[in-house]
C-alpha cells in the first residue's frame, strides 16, 4: 500500500511558530529518514509561508532530489504586480502542483468573502492547480462559496477543518460544527485532509475518542476526497504512529477505502505524475 503523507513541513535556519518544533532547521534528510522510518513513501511539502520564498526553493531541491518521494503546494504573494504571471507559470516550478495558504495574518482575513482573490481561484482553474487552505469555523461557509463560485477548482480543506495547531479546543468541542462542513462534501470539488488527527484529541493514542469523527468525515466526502496526513513537526506522537492509528487502529477503513485514503486519493486529486 502506497502510504503519502498529505502534508510536512521542511526548512532551514527558521523559527517556525510555537506550535511546531522548535529547531532551526528540519531538512530534507531529517524528513526523508524519519518517512523512511515509519514506511511513509512520499510526502506533499507545504513551504511555510512565514519564512518566504526561500522554503519553496528549499522544497524544490528536496523534488530534485527525489522526484518520486516529493511534491510541493506552494504559496506567493497574492498581492505582487506580476500575481497573475505568477500563477500562470507556476506549474513551470520543479514539483509545484497548486498552492497553500493559511490567511492567519490580520491582514489577510477579508479575503476569505471581500472577491479580492476571485483572479487567484480562476486562475487556478483555469491552470488545473490545486489549492488547500486553512478553512475552520466562519470560514467553512466562506470556503463553500468559492468552491460554489469555481466548479472546476479542486480545493482541499486542511487540517479535518479544526484550525490545526492554532485551535485552542479539542474532543467533542472541536468538532461540536462538524455538520457544517460535511454540508460541503456535496461539492464534487471539495476534498479534505485529515491532517492533524492526534492534536484533536485530549485522549492518549490511538485517540479512540475522535475516530467516529473522522468516520463521519470519510462516509461523508468518500476515501477518494479524504487525505490522511501529519503536519508530522507539530505532532504528540511517533510518525509510526501516525500511520498505525489509521493503518491498524480503525476496523472500518479497510480494503480499497483504506488504501484510497492512506495515499491513492491524495496522488490521483493533485494531478502527481510520481516517477517510477
Amino acid at each position: 500500500m502506497l502510504i503519502v503523507d498529505s502534508q510536512i513541513h521542511i526548512w532551514q535556519n527558521g523559527k517556525m511558530s510555537a506550535h511546531h518544533r522548535q529547531i532551526p532547521t528540519y531538512s530534507i534528510d531529517d524528513a526523508v529518514a524519519e518517512m523512511n522510518s515509519a514506511g511513509v513513501d512520499c510526502a506533499v511539502i507545504h513551504p511555510p509561508s512565514s519564512l518566504g520564498e526561500a522554503v519553496n526553493v528549499y522544497a524544490e531541491v528536496a523534488v530534485r532530489r527525489y522526484p518520486a518521494k516529493f511534491c510541493i503546494l506552494g504559496h506567493m504573494d497574492l498581492l505582487s504586480p506580476d500575481r497573475e504571471t505568477i500563477v500562470a507559470n507556476w506549474r513551470k516550478r520543479t514539483g509545484m502542483l497548486g498552492f497553500r495558504f493559511t490567511f492567519n495574518e490580520p491582514s489577510q482575513k477579508s479575503w476569505w468573502t471581500d472577491g479580492s482573490l476571485d483572479w487567484f481561484w480562476a486562475a487556478c482553474q483555469k491552470q488545473d492547480l490545486r489549492v488547500g487552505l486553512l478553512a475552520s469555523g466562519a470560514n467553512i461557509a466562506a470556503f463553500g462559496n468559492i468552491a460554489r463560485r469555481h466548479p472546476d477548482l479542486k480545493i482541499h480543506i486542511d487540517h479535518i477543518g479544526r484550525g490545526g495547531g492554532r485551535a485552542g479546543l479539542k474532543d467533542d468541542a472541536i468538532y461540536a460544527d462538524l455538520p457544517e462542513m460535511l454540508a460541503l462534501a456535496k461539492l464534487p470539488n471539495v476534498a479534505v485532509k485529515l491532517s492533524g488527527a492526534p492534536s484533536t484529541s485530549s485522549q492518549a493514542y490511538p485517540y479512540k475518542n475522535i475516530h467516529g469523527y473522522l468516520k463521519q468525515i470519510v462516509d461523508a466526502f468518500g476515501p477518494e476526497r479524504c487525505f490522511w496526513g501529519t503536519d508530522i513537526t507539530r505532532m504528540p506522537i511517533s510518525y509510526r504512529q501516525c500511520v498505525t492509528m489509521f493503518t491498524e487502529e480503525m476496523d472500518w477503513l479497510k480494503g480499497r477505502d483504506l488504501e484510497l485514503v492512506m495515499g491513492a486519493a491524495i496522488v490521483k486529486w493533485l494531478g502527481w505524475q510520481r516517477p517510477v
